[in-house]
């Protein structure tokens, strides 16, 4: 639970009485009006652009807004790695990369055209928005709130390509009604389209991004050839089969199972681009090594996730007395990252995968980018720190408790809650909509902090843990806040933070400077825990929706921190430098 330059690429669109394939006839006009109904929305949507373009960035504040994301090389140490797995791994990067243009289309059917017409422009303007446009694989700014910063563009579309623009009361009847229909509505890998007479058809993605999946598959199965790791040998091909037939469960059960020096992870995943009803995959890719050291550090976590899931605070009846098969967790350096695993803020771990009949069988798998992490630690959150703190625990932050916290968030996505109620057929995905996202990364958050006190307690983890790890959790918050309220992980993030400043476990001193009450947080975490995740078996929209509309918010006290922050980066942008060596 989470690009580079991408060509022109080919796209066949169906010309029907509700509209294109992809939502939009043009790279940079709004959406063309095809029936009188949608005459009103379109205008409307015309005059927006109009309004929008008066206040768009010029160059230097274009430029400014790149400078708030760090260039930093990322880099892996391959020394160890035989020819055979410098081979496949160079195969996976050429596979990844072209999951770019994939991904644009994905979000926009604008996209890839527009980004066509940026190419040509070689003026400095030209240059600093085409830069911009692939930071954030589109033409709105994602720490922006989705602000345009392109002309003529129509405000970010939430249903992306994924569904007709005029189709939401259509899916959401769908969603209340029982039999198949619902089943490819809800299904991870569909896209809605219209046939002629102006039906909803749900259409695979095997079939929809054909042409794509089939250069890919291609590339993953020379992959597959250059390796001697059969496992992984193994779960290339399935995956290059998935991708052919749509049928993704034996290949997630191969990755799951996968042990190898070269850790991919490519496919159809996170669900954040399907602003709906957050159910449409989109396509990213992590190309990784392993560190087994670490990885054997941190595999005597996996194994406490019972007893922790036995002790959650909420209800035994909402407690899973049997969890899925024992959880791997694999430390790795990032090599490569594309699609939606490279836009905007970068991820610092996953845990995968989201396949709710899979993960209930097989558990998932938690996969940490220790070289991500150690550059957000040391650009971003270090500095932070010694901004919003106040001094007397601004010098406990750690890269040892924010690496472990990140660690415990991925953990914690499998513990607690995935139906609604617990042993029912509705998932809390169903039943909590586009809010299942944001209450989904604030339960990992901070039922991961409430993990790493238990296991503080039970000896598992040092009692010096304890010191740094409140600390470091909130100048998190503030480097968190930072990535917007529109994104799951920022609202998630000012949800905690407030109500943790309600109940007094933090305290803003004069200055916007934040404090932790030791005497305090222990219980407050505890509280927060029990909330999210009841709220989560009982599917309760409606209380998700008010707890969001009452914390997710930024105050006063948080904007006078955040004001601060100005010349720190928000985030990094990485430079893939041991890829393009290994490709060249």
């Amino acid at each position: 639970m989470r690009i580079a330059a991408a060509g022109r690429e080919d796209r066949r669109r169906e010309k029907t009485g509700k509209g294109s394939s992809d939502g939009a006839t043009s790279s940079i006009e709004p959406y063309t009006v095809r029936s009188n109904a949608a005459i009103r929305p379109a205008m409307l949507s015309a005059l927006l652009s109009l309004a929008l373009a008066a206040s768009l960035p010029n160059h230097a504040q274009i430029d400014s807004q790149l400078a708030r994301l760090a260039p930093t090389d990322i880099t892996a140490n391959l020394s160890g790695l035989p020819p055979s797995e410098r081979a496949a791994l160079a195969a996976l990067v050429r596979a990844a990369k072209k999951l770019d243009a994939l991904f644009l289309r994905q979000v926009w059917g604008g996209n890839v055209d527009l980004l066509y017409q940026l190419s040509q422009d070689q003026t400095p303007l030209g240059k600093a928005r085409l830069h911009f446009f692939l930071m954030n694989k589109g033409p709105w700014n994602r720490l922006e709130n989705d602000a345009p910063f392109l002309p003529g563009v129509p405000p970010k579309p939430p249903e992306a390509t994924f569904y007709p623009a005029d189709a939401k009361g259509e899916v959401q009847q769908l969603l209340a009604s029982t039999g198949p229909m619902k089943d490819e509505a809800t299904s991870f890998y569909t896209v809605a389209r219209r046939d002629p007479s102006g039906h909803l058809l749900w259409i695979p993605y095997s079939e929809v991004y054909a042409p794509e999946l089939a250069l890919v598959s291609t590339d993953l199965e020379e992959a597959a050839a250059a390796t001697r790791n059969a496992g992984l040998a193994t779960f290339l091909r399935a995956r290059a089969k998935a991708f052919r037939t749509n049928d993704y469960r034996p290949s997630e059960v191969d990755w799951l199972a996968l042990d190898s020096e070269v850790e991919p992870t490519i496919g159809p995943y996170e669900t954040y681009e399907d602003g709906w009803f957050n159910f449409k995959a989109a396509f990213e890719a992590f190309i990784n090594v392993v560190d087994p050291a670490e990885s054997r550090k941190l595999a005597e976590m996996g194994a406490k996730l019972q007893g922790l899931e036995d002790a959650l605070p909420i209800a035994p009846v909402y407690r899973n007395p049997k969890l899925g098969a024992a959880s791997p967790i694999k430390v790795v350096d990032e090599v490569f990252a594309s699609g939606d695993a490279n836009h905007g803020v970068q991820t610092a771990a996953y845990d995968l995968p989201n396949d709710e009949e899979v993960t209930r069988e097989k558990g998932t798998k938690r996969v940490l980018l220790r070289n991500v992490q150690e550059a957000k630690f040391e650009k971003v959150l270090r500095p932070i720190a010694k901004v919003v703190l106040a001094p007397a625990v601004r010098g406990k932050v750690s890269f040892e408790a924010f690496f472990t916290h990140i660690l415990m968030h991925e953990l914690m996505h499998g513990l607690g809650p995935h139906e609604a109620p617990p042993g029912g057929k509705r998932t809390v995905r169903e039943a909590l909509g586009s809010d299942y996202g944001t209450i989904e990364e604030a339960k990992a958050d901070i039922s991961g902090l409430w993990a790493l006190q238990k296991l503080v307690d039970s000896g598992v983890l040092p009692k010096s843990l304890e010191a740094t790890m409140y600390p470091t959790f909130l100048a998190s918050a503030f480097r968190t806040l930072r990535f917007g309220l529109n994104e799951a992980h920022g609202k998630g993030q000012a949800l905690q933070l407030n109500y943790l400043l309600d109940a007094g476990a933090f305290t803003v001193a004069p200055g916007c400077r934040f404090d932790v009450d030791m005497a305090k947080v222990k219980g407050a975490v505890a509280s927060l825990t029990h909330e999210i995740m009841t709220l989560q078996a009982e599917g309760d929209r409606a209380k998700a929706e008010a707890l969001l509309a009452k914390y997710g918010v930024v105050r006063p006290e948080e904007k006078c921190a955040l004001d601060k922050l100005g010349k720190i980066p928000v985030d990094i942008e990485p430079r893939f430098v041991t890829a393009e060596k290994l490709l060249h």
